[in-house]
């Protein structure tokens, strides 16, 4: 499933990238402005935006790449990434059914953030503490009774430090 959403990734992060330099193309040829905004900003605005954009969501899919790899749940920031690209791609799909009416365009980013909460949640449940106790086959444990004459050692409770006396 990570190996799937690395490739959705990628093609999207090329996709977004050459849309936007497509735009900055057409805006630039066409001497095209909005609200008294200068064309030649408006070009090189898109193209930037393009490229910011499209090494976002490449930088994301290294991510989902790294975690198909050691086969293991992100950490630190690449879990703050994929939590962004869902949030991104939850936006975008709110903004496609709502104001472009485009069914197959909120599909897919619907699909596309399915994929990155299933990755964040399945790599979670596969990880558990590394010092947890084995399970118990019973009441007595999986090691038989107890001696009746070694009582259970429980650890100390823990007591907080005295409060500083005022001085």
């Amino acid at each position: 499933m990570a190996w799937i959403l690395t490739v959705v990734l990628f093609v999207e992060a090329f996709g977004v990238a050459a849309l936007n330099w497509f735009l900055g193309i057409v805006a630039d040829r066409q001497n095209m402005s909005l609200a008294g905004i200068d064309p030649d900003a408006m070009s090189v605005s898109s193209k930037i935006g393009g490229v910011v954009f499209g090494l976002y969501f490449l930088l994301c899919a290294v991510v989902a790449l790294l975690v198909a790899v050691r086969d293991r749940a992100p950490a630190g920031l690449g879990r703050i990434l994929l939590i962004s690209v869902a949030v991104v791609h939850g936006l975008l799909a709110a903004f496609a059914w709502a104001m472009v009416e485009g069914k197959t365009g909120f599909v897919f980013l619907v699909v596309v953030l399915g994929l990155v909460v299933l990755l964040l949640m399945t790599y979670d449940r596969l990880e558990g503490p590394s010092d947890a106790a084995p399970a118990s086959d019973g009441p007595h444990g999986s090691d038989g009774p107890k001696d009746p004459e070694q009582p259970d050692k429980d650890p100390a409770p823990i007591v907080p430090p005295p409060a500083p006396s005022p001085s």
